[in-house]
């Protein structure tokens, strides 16, 4: 499934994205309030949340479809938010929509439907249109299918035949919404394994909203989370997976102890009945031992190197010592060896896979949670300055190196 004269080494990188102080209320109704990070370029970020907080708003504005009371969305030196509507149809160009259903044409064959882009905002010959067209099925596993129609074809198929129509205007930024809907586990990790190579191929920066814990554990380089109308934290993976943030931890390992509740927020009284219930010995659900850094979803072999998880790499150990000490110790023990002498570190105890971080067990459990994180918890990330292609192409790649 790769692209043929096409890859990560020889094309473009994906744009990075600036988000500052966006908000956004439907009436008197806010969703979510100043908002405030960056999509490094090229990297494949996560965004969780409870259902009902605005995940699928925040993908919409940021495309310009529907737009933010205040706040920037910086793309390419565009803010979407105040340029005017020539600007915006310009860059939405840029952008590749994967919807939670596929959103396809019922009445249109899987080739036409992918065609659709290139017709309509395009001038290329038929001739050129198919073999874009072709490719892009080939990319997602849809090779031979594409005269079947939307409703002949699995949930599965469709989303793949939505990712293809996604890419055919080779975007560089790719927002891609609930992703598992629909599907079952095996299936969503089939198509998360998509996502890992799509970006390894293209290079583009991928946004994806979910709330499938397994995805987000596995796939991102980067993960944030929206409650309480407010962006809790964005930042490396390690900072989320090892964070001690009550509803960060509640969410990871989808629980029913901690802040959030079936209204997305608990109140004081019922949180006190629902911990003296747990500590009568009643079950608080989710899963089992999902403490520690599970290993990061790889492309599959044959697929080109991702750029931007060796972009990534340098940029993480840049600002390692900001991060917490759990997210320290799990970024330097997720490099090879050569990678840990490469960049000068050594882990400080021994991590055994699935136990529970020993520095994470250190870390002070917050008392309350009022929606933010103390200042030393908040992982911070760089505006700008992000390294071109040609300084990341020939950096450090040891041998068996895994992505951190």
């Amino acid at each position: 499934m790769l692209i043929h004269g096409v890859g990560a080494a020889g094309g473009s990188m994906g744009a990075e994205v600036v988000i500052e102080g966006l908000t956004k209320s439907f009436g008197r109704q806010t969703i979510w309030r100043d908002v405030t990070l960056t999509l490094p370029p090229g990297e494949v970020s996560v965004m969780l949340g409870p259902s009902g907080t605005g995940k699928s708003v925040f993908l919409k504005s940021m495309i310009g479809l529907l737009k933010p009371d205040r706040g920037s969305c910086m793309i390419n030196g565009v803010d979407i938010v105040r340029c005017s509507e020539h600007k915006l149809y310009e860059t939405r160009k840029l952008f590749g929509v994967l919807f939670q259903d596929g959103a396809l044409f019922g009445s249109m064959n899987l080739y036409d439907n992918v065609a659709f882009p290139l017709r309509e905002h395009t001038k290329k010959s038929e001739t050129e249109i198919r073999r874009i067209v072709l490719e892009k099925l080939e990319m997602t596993g849809l090779a031979g299918a594409e005269k079947k129609l939307p409703g002949e074809i699995s949930g599965g198929m469709r989303k793949r035949a939505g990712l293809a129509r996604a890419l055919v205007l080779d975007p560089e930024i790719i927002l891609v919404d609930e992703p598992d809907s629909g599907l079952d586990p095996v299936r969503t990790t089939y198509i998360s394994q998509l996502f890992i190579d799509v970006n390894a191929q293209i290079d583009a920066t991928f946004l994806i909203v979910t709330h499938n814990i397994n995805l987000a554990r596995t796939v991102p380089d980067n993960l944030g989370m929206l409650f309480r109308k407010e962006l809790v934290m964005f930042g490396p993976r390690e900072v989320l997976l090892t964070s001690e943030e009550p509803v960060v931890k509640q969410f990871l390992g989808g629980r029913m102890d901690g802040p959030i509740g079936m209204s997305e927020e608990k109140d004081t009284a019922q949180m006190a009945a629902e911990r003296a219930m747990f500590e009568a010995g009643h079950h608080a659900g989710g899963v089992e031992d999902v403490t520690g850094i599970p290993a990061q979803m790889q492309p599959t072999p044959g697929v080109p190197t991702r750029q931007g998880a060796i972009r990534r790499k340098d940029r993480v150990m840049k600002i390692l010592h900001t991060l917490p000490p759990a997210a320290q110790e799990g970024i330097i023990e997720s490099l090879s060896p050569e990678e840990q002498r490469h960049y000068g570190v050594t882990p400080r105890r021994a991590v055994h896979t699935g136990s529970r971080h020993a520095a994470a067990q250190t870390m002070p459990l917050p008392t309350h949670h009022q929606g933010q994180l103390s200042d030393e918890e908040i992982a911070r990330m760089p505006q700008s300055g992000w390294p071109s292609r040609t300084e990341t192409t020939d950096r450090f790649r040891g041998p068996g190196a895994g992505e951190a």
